[in-house]
């Protein structure tokens, strides 16, 4: 099954399996109703032997000696203490990337030993994935099912993606109107620096790693402070595929302090973002403040699920519900504005209110369970936060909206009706388990609203009527438009957003010119036989 349709199929599958994960033996949670989250939870075979920075090839400490917590999100208890990089190690890891670059091996090989060494990575990445697994669903909270069986698999398809571009990076040879012979060439752009966030931090650490070495670059990148264990664990395997020191290296640690130290760094060519609109901003402004170096940025979304009229409501309502809460909500492009056509509502509404509370909520290393916890703290209280205001401003609250539990960050799947677009549920990112559904008559009414928003990372369109679906995709001001589908994202398919949701793409050809310069070589021709 290709990578794509996994993410899009999972939606399809009944989750409530007999089978067990990592040895768990306790029965499947069958609805957010259940006590899932007092229960004792599973306990990760595995020991965290990663925890240090890496700079030049090797695990180190921070140069202030300091740490951080990293915390499981099912309890709030610490899992394991991490470096905390500053901007010494900042400095330190832009100074070892950018010896790498300018006079180590990585740029200077052959682009087949480069993408041989990504080939490897991808290979390996495929015989751990049990390990990667547990430390993604352990530090992030989200179903090991989903991490083991659809984000690593896309993983290792998406390096294998770009070690396959490796060597096919080229130029051209341009008529020019004169004797000269004009060739353009594609040079890697130097050291990139890259800031990942918290939510798919292995798929991110991917799309932003696997281009850039393909290109030749070198890379420092930040991880997220919540989520810092399954990069490290990546970056050291990416090693062991053969990759020079240098060339990657991992600096663990906070935005206002590492962050901020590498959006300035005068000796980062080039500065790659996934994460929030507010922070992009700021990451974009301290970039051309120092040395004006390129940003891609990808960033937050309110995207539309419009269901119309002649949908079929049962798949309609199973599509929309997986577009928002996978991944406990925690994602950039979920469809988190639900417009559904007035003569197919009272429907949809009864539908989707029955299936978010069959939703299974619990340990995400549990066999079957759909939803985990939320990341942290603060997450969670800014969505409960959400909920209240969706109350507090006249939504009507159908089923969730409460804690499970008293231990962790285990939210009930939420459903409103009778949202209206002045609401902060309609406007702001929630980044949460909480779905807001609207009412709309006809296909321009609804064009105008869903285009009324400062995002526009993505939506979903779900109709049988192709003239419909075609209007809709050309009008939706987004970067992606699902189809009667939604988060399928195949490594050749870019992504990216329009307006404040970002500039650029990611996966795809399109993410090469990111981490290219182009030059133009012109050389005079002397009696030429042809110009």
């Amino acid at each position: 099954m290709a990578a794509a349709s996994r993410i899009s199929s999972f939606l399809s599958r009944s989750l409530l399996s007999k089978g067990r994960i990592c040895g768990v033996g306790r029965s499947v949670v069958c609805s957010y109703t259940t006590a899932a989250a007092l229960e004792k939870p599973f306990t990760p075979s595995i020991n965290v032997n990663y925890t240090k920075l890496l700079i030049n090839g090797n695990f180190v400490d921070s140069a202030s000696g300091k740490t951080f917590p990293t915390y499981d999100p099912r309890t709030g208890d610490v899992i394991a203490h991490v470096a905390e990089g500053d901007a010494e190690d900042i400095n330190r890891a832009v100074s070892a990337a950018r010896k790498a670059f300018d006079e180590g091996p990585w740029p200077k090989m052959t682009a087949y030993e480069r993408s041989r060494v990504l080939f490897r990575f991808a290979d390996l990445i495929d015989q751990h994935t049990e390990e990667l697994a547990i430390l993604e669903t352990w530090d992030n909270g989200k179903p090991y099912e989903q991490a083991a069986k659809i984000e690593l698999p896309m993983i290792s398809r998406l390096i294998r993606y770009y070690a396959g571009w490796a060597d096919k990076i080229h130029g051209l040879t341009v008529p020019a109107d004169s004797p000269h012979l004009v060739q353009t060439i594609h040079e890697p752009i130097g050291v990139a620096g890259q800031i990942i966030p918290w939510n798919f931090p292995l798929l991110m650490f991917a799309w932003k790693v696997g281009p850039a070495l393909a290109c030749g670059n070198t890379v420092v990148i930040k991880t997220a402070e919540q989520t810092p264990l399954s990069a490290l664990y990546a970056a050291k395997l990416l090693h062991e595929a053969g990759l020079p020191p240098g060339v990657l290296n991992v600096v663990s640690g906070f935005g206002p302090t590492a962050g901020a130290a590498l959006a300035t760094h005068m000796q980062v060519d080039k500065l790659a973002f996934t994460g929030s609109t507010e922070t992009g901003k700021i990451v974009l402004e301290l970039a051309a403040k120092s040395n004006l170096k390129p940003v891609t940025l990808e960033l937050g979304g309110k995207s539309p699920f419009i269901v119309c009229k002649d949908a079929d409501v049962d798949k309609a309502v199973e599509l929309a519900h997986f577009a928002l809460f996978f991944n406990q909500g925690q994602c950039c492009c979920a469809g988190s504005r639900t417009y559904v056509h007035e003569s197919v509502y009272g429907e949809f509404l009864e539908k989707a209110k029955a299936r978010a509370l069959k939703r299974s909520v619990g340990d995400p290393f549990v066999a079957g369970i759909e939803q985990g916890p939320q990341i942290d703290s603060e997450q969670f209280e800014k969505i409960m936060r959400y909920i209240r205001s969706g109350v507090e401003s006249g939504a009507t609250l159908e089923t969730g909206g409460e804690r499970i539990g008293d231990k962790g960050f285990y939210i009930q799947p939420t459903v409103f009706s009778n949202v209206k677009e002045d609401m902060l549920i309609a406007k702001d990112e929630i980044f949460g388990p909480v779905q807001s559904i609207l009412k709309f008559k006809d296909i321009n009414e609804v064009i105008r609203r869903a285009n009324t928003t400062s995002y526009g990372l993505a939506a979903g369109v779900f109709t049988q009527d192709i003239d419909t679906a075609n209007t809709l995709t050309r009008a939706l001001k987004v970067g992606t438009v699902w189809i009667n589908c939604y988060d399928v994202f195949d490594a050749a398919i870019p992504f990216g957003g329009y307006k404040m949701s970002g500039q650029g793409r990611e996966k795809g050809i399109h993410c090469l010119s990111n981490y290219l310069q182009v030059k133009a070589v012109v050389t005079p021709l002397k009696d030429p036989a042809w110009i």
